[in-house]
């Protein structure tokens, strides 16, 4: 089977770098390399300073395993995840390598385009359920339920949402294992946005801590601020699983990159701070936002995300919202995400607020109305 282009990483790839303002960035406020080398301690100075750019170790460097099991996943041990370059790694090696031919899948939609391509360019039957607005873009187990098939295989979420900015309880998520479990299906957690978001909120523990079926994706790009570094990983409790993802990774990037991997080591040895920065600057977006969607109400609504960085808007418009976002890129040089590279078919665009200059876009945006 050939595989569907990209249509969101098409968008941004055409409008990102030339664009003065995005207001759809997905991820945080990125540091200066001076300031996350700042941060290291003098052994991890001597680390960086006396790195050879030699290849690194297929499934990760092991105090970077150990950092990062110890930091989101404390109740499995460094031999249960695998280190990927980038989080799109792990999503396309785990799902390529795990479904077979005439599998179902169920996939929580809107969602980024691979979780629903990669099972299709395996031969799998994917459904979607769809989030809907009017349930607070929260999920459906009932509409899971029904979906369920003898051959399901896998279920794909992904919390917090992209694009919508919603997390998942952790009662909800058990209920969810627990429907899985009856089936012996498997879930797949796409949690690239855990622990990102407003200080008051509630995180669910990762998938791949409650559940032996589960797998958990996460990088370093979206609450950390280092989509730069290209780190993600993949947490499982099966072993065996994990290794068949790993010999996928053959194929792809085979390792690492060594200096990031070394940095990424820094930045966890350092979470709270860094976290605690980005939190900030969250708080004070969407203090901006809230403002602007009581100014604008006729014009604009959203559910107030609970986690992420992002947001999904529907534009009241007379005008679709395509070429709303077009004529506001031309006009003051902002760029917004229309839902149309989710395939939603309605007036919503993904408006992002992990950015130090989002008050600046956001000025921009209200002249341009």
């Amino acid at each position: 089977m050939s595989i569907n282009p990209f249509k969101l990483e098409e968008y941004l790839g055409q409008h990102e770098f030339k664009a003065p303002y995005t207001l759809c960035c997905s991820d945080a406020e990125s540091l200066i390399m001076s300031e996350l080398l700042g941060m290291a301690s003098p052994s991890q100075l001597e680390m960086w300073e006396k790195l050879r750019l030699g290849y690194t170790e297929v499934s990760g460097h092991p105090l970077l395993k150990e950092s990062l099991t110890t930091a989101f996943f404390p109740d499995l041990t460094s031999q249960q995840l695998l280190c990927t370059s980038r989080a799109e790694e792990g999503i396309f090696c785990s799902l390529f390598a795990l479904c077979n031919p005439n599998d179902h899948v169920i996939v929580i939609t809107p969602c980024y385009q691979s979780l629903m391509e990669i099972p299709r360019l395996k031969g799998c039957e994917v459904t979607s359920v769809s989030l809907l607005e009017e349930n607070q873009w929260q999920i459906d187990l009932n509409a899971i339920q029904q979906a369920i098939k003898t051959n399901t295989k896998w279920v794909v979420i992904n919390f917090p949402h992209n694009p919508t900015g919603q997390t998942i309880s952790e009662a909800d998520l058990s209920a969810l294992i627990n429907l899985l479990d009856q089936h012996g299906i498997w879930l797949f957690s796409d949690e690239v946005y855990r622990l990102l978001g407003p200080k008051d909120t509630v995180w669910a523990q990762p998938a791949a801590c409650l559940y032996p079926k589960a797998i958990s994706i996460g990088v370093m790009s979206k609450a950390f601020g280092m989509a730069g570094l290209r780190i993600g990983w993949v947490a499982c409790q099966n072993q065996e699983v994990l290794k068949k993802i790993e010999l996928m990774k053959h194929y792809t990037s085979i390792c690492n990159s060594a200096p990031a991997e070394i940095l990424s080591l820094i930045a966890l040895s350092n979470q709270t701070k860094i976290l605690n920065r980005i939190t900030q600057i969250v708080e004070t977006n969407l203090a901006l936002l809230d403002q602007f969607f009581q100014n604008y109400g006729d014009l604009f609504s959203w559910v107030r995300p609970t986690g992420g960085c992002v947001g999904f808007v529907n534009y009241k418009g007379s005008q679709p919202v395509d070429a709303f976002c077009q004529d506001l890129l031309e006009t003051k040089g902002v760029l917004l995400l229309p839902g149309s590279v989710y395939d939603v078919t309605s007036n919503h665009f993904r408006l992002g607020f992990g950015r130090r200059n989002m008050k600046q876009a956001l000025h921009l945006l209200e002249s341009f109305l």
